[in-house]
């Protein structure tokens, strides 16, 4: 089986216009750049393949295209963003060149490039379906907090392990290290493939956590442990942040 490449790897950045709590998101400006092509240029930065936005706005395609990334449209009404992020490979790469598919989320503007890449790293394991990230939780308010997402994980070295379960609890029990989860993906085509095949599973609903559909199925999803949480930008403030980060950075 192969390993991913510069050939063989496709970024996705999914960007939706409707948010409720900053609306008009993907256009934010941030240092002079709408924040979907600030994503954009971090994803590049990564060099690890193809990079396409996905879009859902003409507006939003116009700008990306504009700022010469590779842009295709796809429909407003998905359910989920696996359904987007796979309407969008069948439209980027219906020949079927790519054989992993890295999904970065369109509101990351400050993620940093070495964060995508190791999103791929436990997809060397021919035995992984998915990747994705994790980070140990320093604040005490975060291990209860719901709104962060907890990795109950099998340890396979000191920078991987194996996901068994995750969960907006605080998880697993007992002391020793919790992990948050970084939202951020990466597939074999065939398991995304896959998983838009199946329905929403019983756990997914009740957690209100997408990826759990992969393991009761029985996929396997591995987790790389980073340094950094990449900041989301869904309010304000958070917009607010990301400009001084940025701003700080360029000087």
């Amino acid at each position: 089986m192969t390993n991913p490449n510069l050939d063989n790897v496709l970024v996705l950045i999914p960007a939706r216009m409707a948010s409720t709590r900053l609306p008009g998101k993907p256009l934010a400006d941030i240092c002079g750049q709408p924040m979907i092509v600030q994503v954009a240029l971090r994803a590049r930065e990564a060099e690890i393949g193809r990079v396409v936005v996905a879009v859902d706005d003409q507006e939003v395609f116009d700008v990306v295209a504009k700022a010469g990334f590779e842009v295709i449209m796809t429909r407003k009404d998905h359910q989920s963003g696996s359904d987007r992020i796979y309407e969008a490979l069948l439209k980027a790469d219906p020949e079927g060149r790519a054989e992993f598919i890295v999904n970065v989320q369109g509101d990351l503007p400050t993620i940093e490039p070495e964060t995508v890449r190791a999103s791929l790293r436990p997809l060397q394991d021919p035995a992984v379906d998915i990747a994705t990230l994790t980070i140990a939780i320093d604040d005490e308010a975060d291990k209860t907090a719901p709104h962060i997402v907890k990795i109950v994980g099998a340890p396979l070295s000191e920078t991987r392990m194996r996901a068994l379960y995750f969960t907006r609890a605080t998880a697993p029990y007992g002391e020793g290290p919790l992990y948050h989860h970084i939202g951020l993906y990466a597939y074999r085509r065939a398991a995304l493939e896959r998983f838009v095949s199946l329905g929403p599973s019983t756990l997914e609903k009740r957690e209100s956590l997408e990826q759990l559909r992969a393991l009761e199925a029985g996929m396997r999803i591995d987790v790389e442990i980073v340094d950094t949480v990449p900041l989301g930008v869904d309010t304000p403030a958070d917009l607010e942040k990301a400009r001084r980060i940025l701003s700080a950075q360029s000087k």
